[in-house]
């Protein structure tokens, strides 16, 4: 068959659609596809295509990536694919529908102004409702000089946000709402804050049309959060302004060159353990039309059904040669063609398990990305579990990748509230983790520490609920964790009582020292600063409403636990030993004392066996310029009296007493009190913190006797 005239051979590389100077060259992969049609639409509203070129086995298919390059098309080009094949569903696991269009998975953006997810699960022909990809100019934009920023993990202060629901809010008072451009409002306010990376919830393309139920009061309740994503190269059409104008890309980068100029860092949240397409009664939007029994875990008895190890219907066979190619090129193209400078990666132990599901001891994919030199300095963190109940916080392969650690939230939340006995698990926390860190050799900067995140209580409920108020997500109550380890302070949801809401500060400041003061990476949840609050719901996937969005009437009326947080931040960056990338080891510094030494209430006295145990103190010999620190961790209910070690030549100064209202619970360098005596008595539920600064003839602070939050 003769070639149109503007329609030649093209390459098999690069995969998706390359402009040049000619026109387009359009590659994508399938392996068993027996015709694969491109689509070309004039304009993104088209009901139907303007062309249709089909590819030719003998001419468009090297191996397995059928390609061809149209002259005269550029950026802006909406396209699409059609492909047919074998429908061998329970043998092969192959579902071809050629009366399904296809989006381009290495499209670099889409447009879904005529999708309907309905019409990609029934029989029909769709369309007229189909997503459609479009064609980018990669190189069309000024990034002034801009790089990934490559700062010290060590001292990486993570903020977990969402793009909408950060600006979506009218509080907010930005231009342009729930999108990039918005984020950008918001910059000087993080960057005084202190935080030196945001973590975004996912920003590639997502089905955010999908209703997954209806709520108790008649609303849709929407995918909110994006951890269900059809586009991995693509920015999240619904934050960008005027996607129908091919802006994905350059809003994007917009926003990173916006946080770069601000000395911060931008870490993508990914989802590369499943896709939108769900199970076999979900939609076809690309991989399973093109190669399902590629991109997918399917059940080895009866390859129609798909194993599910993430909880949202399928998940991605990570571990098969092309979809590993798949991720790193995707990782990498985000980091060279938008200068990302790191990735979290959800459910992230589902990428360790091979073709048939098991875990593997050197799953090929997770070393591929640790080893990739596009990738050598980029953060890459895992949530390391699944949802099959694969857990491996301390033992995710490879050595380079930071993980969430989910003993650090739930050993230091137990504690803050009250729980007794645990001050050998807090001791461990505090110094980075290295019960779980140690064993493969790695390091405190190994450890994502968090206390709250997306998923679960916001800061302020969870010192103000003792149970889960999900009932709004129409799931009568049955998701979210029932497990909180949460105190509601004697009153559930809010309070006016006085001295309810002062106990609720000071356990806020009390969860946001040992956050900020513990080795490893700390990580902060949008809003935590200034008591953001869900209502109680601790599972708000679905709330595309206020009780997600962030207040920001609230960041006025909470003046005091965000100042205290900026200053803790500060306070964080003043001493080195809370951000050293080593851990405890005993070695002794100029003064004779070693780097770290454990107390109770009396010296040397941990209470390591105490079931009753709720305080735990520990002096930090200071090294370098760093002066030596006393750490004091009251959650006992009542005051107590705490021995100080002697320092010859120094006398103890406070320097961080949550008890005390702002802004005196946080001592400006050069300003802190120094205390008489060598018993300093902390107020019960407290975090005191001192530092050992050469004796001056000044009157010394008495010390306290009455609760000072009084």
């Amino acid at each position: 068959m003769t070639e149109a005239p503007d329609i030649t051979a093209g390459r098999p590389q690069p995969l998706g659609s390359t402009v040049d100077a000619d026109g387009v060259n359009f590659s994508v992969f399938s392996e068993h596809a027996t015709r694969v049609d491109l689509l070309l639409f004039d304009h993104c509203d088209d009901p139907e295509p303007s062309r249709t070129i089909q590819l030719h086995a003998e001419t468009h298919r090297s191996f397995h990536f059928w390609h061809c390059h149209v002259r005269g098309v550029g950026a802006g080009q909406v396209y699409a694919y059609r492909m047919d094949g074998p429908r061998d569903t329970s043998k092969s696991g192959t579902r071809f529908d050629h009366r399904k269009v296809l989006l381009d998975p290495y499209a670099r953006a889409n447009i879904n102004s005529r999708w309907e997810r309905t019409y990609a699960i029934g029989l029909e022909d769709n369309v007229a409702h189909s997503m459609r990809s479009l064609v980018v100019d990669l190189d069309d934009y000024d990034w002034e000089g801009d790089r990934p920023l490559r700062l010290p993990m060590a001292d990486t202060v993570l903020y977990e946000l969402h793009v909408r629901g950060m600006t979506a809010s009218p509080t907010a008072r930005v231009a342009s709402p729930g999108t990039f451009s918005g984020v950008v409002e918001k910059i000087p306010y993080l960057k005084e804050l202190g935080i030196t990376a945001v973590e975004l919830l996912p920003v590639f393309d997502f089905d955010e049309t999908q209703i997954l139920r209806t709520g108790p009061d008649g609303s849709k309740l929407p995918n909110y959060w994006g951890y269900d994503p059809y586009g991995f190269f693509a920015p999240h059409t619904g934050y960008c302004t005027s996607p129908h104008l091919n802006t994905h890309i350059s809003e994007f980068r917009d926003m990173v060159k916006a946080f770069h100029q601000a000395g911060i860092e931008v870490i993508l949240d990914v989802v590369f353990n499943h896709t939108s397409e769900g199970n076999e009664f979900g939609p076809t939007i690309s991989f399973r039309g093109q190669a399902n029994e590629a991109y997918y875990h399917l059940w080895p008895q009866d390859r129609s059904h798909y194993m599910d190890f993430t909880g949202c219907g399928n998940a991605v066979n990570a571990n098969h040669p092309f979809v590993a190619k798949f991720i790193v090129e995707c990782l990498e193209y985000w980091v060279t063609e938008h200068h990302v400078d790191g990735f979290r990666f959800d459910l992230a132990s589902e990428l360790s398990r091979g073709d048939k599901g098991y875990e593997m001891a050197v799953p090929p994919v997770l070393w591929a990305i640790e080893l990739s030199k596009v990738l050598a300095e980029t953060k890459i963190i895992a949530e390391p579990w699944d949802g099959g109940g694969l857990y491996q916080v301390g033992r995710f392969p490879g050595k380079r990748w930071a993980q969430w650690n989910g003993p650090f939230r739930d050993d230091v939340r137990r504690f803050v509230r009250g729980d007794a006995g645990l001050v050998g698990e807090v001791a461990k926390r505090l110094g980075g983790s290295e019960d779980l860190f140690g064993p493969q050799n790695e390091l405190p900067t190994n450890s994502i520490n968090f206390i709250t995140c997306h998923d679960g209580f916001t800061l302020n409920d969870l010192v103000s609920y003792e149970h889960k108020h999900n009932y709004a997500n129409g799931e009568a109550e049955a998701d979210g964790a029932n497990e909180n380890f949460s105190w509601n302070c004697g009153v559930e949801g809010p309070s006016e009582e006085h001295d309810v809401e002062r106990l609720r500060v000071r356990q806020i400041k009390n969860l946001m020292s040992v956050l900020l003061l513990s080795r490893g990476v700390p990580m902060l949840l949008a809003g935590d600063e200034f008591r953001n609050s869900q209502g109680g719901n601790n599972n708000a996937y679905c709330q595309d409403n206020p009780t997600s969005w962030l207040d920001w009437d609230q960041a006025e009326k909470e003046q005091e636990t965000k100042d205290f947080t900026r200053r803790l931040i500060q306070l964080r960056g003043r001493y080195r030993t809370f951000r050293e990338p080593r851990f405890f080891n005993g070695h002794l510094n100029t003064r004779g004392l070693p780097d770290v030494t454990w107390h109770g209430t009396r010296l040397e006295q941990p209470g390591w066996e105490d079931t009753n145990a709720r305080v735990l103190a520990c002096t930090l010999g200071g090294f370098e310029d760093d002066p030596d620190l006393h750490l004091i961790l009251n959650m006992y209910h009542l005051g107590l009296d705490f021995e100080l070690p002697r320092i010859r030549g120094h006398r103890w100064h406070r320097v961080l007493d949550t008890a005390h209202r702002g802004p005196h619970d946080i001592v400006p360098a050069g300003k802190e009190k120094p205390v008489d005596g060598h018993t300093l008595h902390a107020h019960g539920r407290s975090v005191v913190l001192l530092a050992a600064l050469p004796e001056k003839p000044e009157k010394p602070e008495k010390a306290d006797t009455k609760d000072a939050s009084r």
